[in-house]
């Protein structure tokens, strides 16, 4: 006993402290000792002939952002070897990673140090600048009239007897996720699903969501709606990226994704329910907080159920022990920086290296200090312009004050997609409209330090 007291100790380490203990190890300890015991019994496989639907997003572009594409493209592996057809899978990423310049490896994107190419055969629906909120809603929704034209055009025309599967990875802050140059708000995406719901476009549906504070997606999500939704943090806190690769030089990976993925890799998808699944993914996340929302009926289905259960023959796979190496995902631009600042051979190399952490710093300090004076310039008490920058995790209520703030300060300040240090900030803009500040006087004050 006191052995599994001290593996879960070990499995919940306090977030901020940088991971280094493997998958493959905690994997092992949790087997070896029983600590979370298969849900065998009642485990609901498909009982119709439905479809099986899964649409896969990444929602950011750039080099540094590497690791998003390359969990979806890790996605779309499993789903397809899983016997989901190519005409049921609808791709979306802006597909400027596998060929980027600086890719040292032409044609080839990989989500863990020395790991198979999962670039092969991925669909590329829609990419550059179709990857938008717009039309991500109009594609999860089966809206194919408003994507006629559109890149491939493909939907999920899904129908009352179909499961749905849905994963994204991106940027995230308070109530919305990050697309390149737009954001997705949680309320325009509850009721995207409601309206599926209401309008019989599918038996079930799991969405999988990588994204900081990406809780906060999900508050609000009805439990009677057949939604069943995990996320990989509270609405507070960053999710993490992992695998730093010195030969490839940035992340390949996410925490919460390469922990489902490399679960799914290696479980046999008609026996493992999605409880088992979340509750592996939960404990090996010791960076943040996975949570589930939704039907937790919906938790003894089998994970094949929505990933994809077709004739393929499961073979147990142990992958090879390799170092998380985990950081929050704002600090990854600078982290991949001081990466390289270690592996730099010349005095040239150190220097350029230096000058882009510098000119990071000073982004970064421009970005805090503008926020600060948007604040200080609507709030006058001392008091509460510090209780306004520093409290985090509050809920949003006035979302008609929120939503145009944050898309005024994406337009005309910072632009979301583009830079992880100001969806950090976006906590202050929760605050200051729950504080009853109104609307159009934080608007008014970007437009005067912005």
């Amino acid at each position: 006993m006191k052995l599994i007291s001290s593996v879960l100790v070990l499995l919940t380490f306090s977030i901020g402290v940088a991971v280094s203990l493997s998958i493959v190890k905690v994997r092992e300890l949790v087997a070896e000792h029983n600590i979370l015991p298969k849900e065998q019994e009642g485990i609901k496989g498909d009982a119709d002939t439905g479809k099986h639907w899964a649409l896969i997003v990444a929602g950011s572009n750039t080099w540094y952002n590497y690791r998003h594409q390359a969990d979806i493209c890790h996605a779309y592996q499993i789903l397809h070897n899983h016997g989901i057809p190519d005409e049921q899978i609808v791709v979306m990423m802006y597909d400027d990673i596998a060929y980027n310049e600086e890719n040292p490896d032409q044609g080839k994107i990989i989500n863990r140090p020395n790991g198979t190419n999962v670039y092969p055969g991925v669909p590329k629906d829609y990419t550059k600048e179709d990857v938008t909120p717009e039309n991500f809603l109009k594609v999860l929704s089966g809206d194919s009239e408003g994507m006629s034209g559109i890149g491939s055009g493909k939907v999920i025309a899904s129908g009352p007897n179909d499961h749905v599967f849905v994963y994204f990875s991106d940027h995230g802050a308070p109530g919305l996720v990050a697309f390149p140059t737009a954001e997705l708000h949680a309320n325009d995406l509850l009721k995207t699903l409601q309206d599926m719901y209401n309008n019989n476009k599918y038996q079930k549906l799991v969405f999988y969501l990588e994204a900081c504070e990406s809780g906060s997606m999900f508050t609000d999500l009805p439990v009677d709606i057949d939604i069943y939704a995990t996320s990989a943090a509270n609405d507070h806190e960053s999710s993490y990226a992992c695998y730093y690769d010195n030969h490839v030089g940035t992340y390949l990976g996410d925490v919460y994704s390469v922990m489902w993925m490399e679960d799914s890799d290696v479980e046999n998808l008609s026996l493992e329910t999605l409880v088992d699944q979340f509750r592996i993914v939960k404990n090996e996340t010791n960076t943040s907080h996975v949570l589930e929302f939704g039907d937790k009926g919906m938790r003894h289905d089998a994970v094949g159920m929505y990933q994809g259960q077709g004739n393929i023959k499961f073979k147990p796979v142990k992958l090879p022990t390799v170092p998380l190496n985990a950081v929050p995902s704002p600090e990854v631009p600078m982290a991949i920086l001081h990466n390289k600042l270690k592996a730099a051979k010349t005095e040239e190399e150190t220097t350029k290296i230096m000058l882009k952490i510098m000119e990071l710093q000073e982004r970064q300090h421009k970005i805090s200090n503008t926020v600060e004076q948007i604040v200080r310039s609507v709030v006058m008490e001392e008091e509460a312009i510090d209780r306004i920058l520093i409290s985090r995790g509050t809920a949003i209520k006035t979302w008609e004050c929120y939503q145009p703030v944050a898309r005024a300060f994406s337009n005309k300040c910072f632009k979301l997609g583009q830079n992880p240090h100001a969806m950090t900030k976006m906590h202050i803009f929760v605050n200051l409209c729950e504080e009853g500040i109104d609307g159009k006087l934080i608007t008014g004050a970007m437009d005067k330090y912005c």
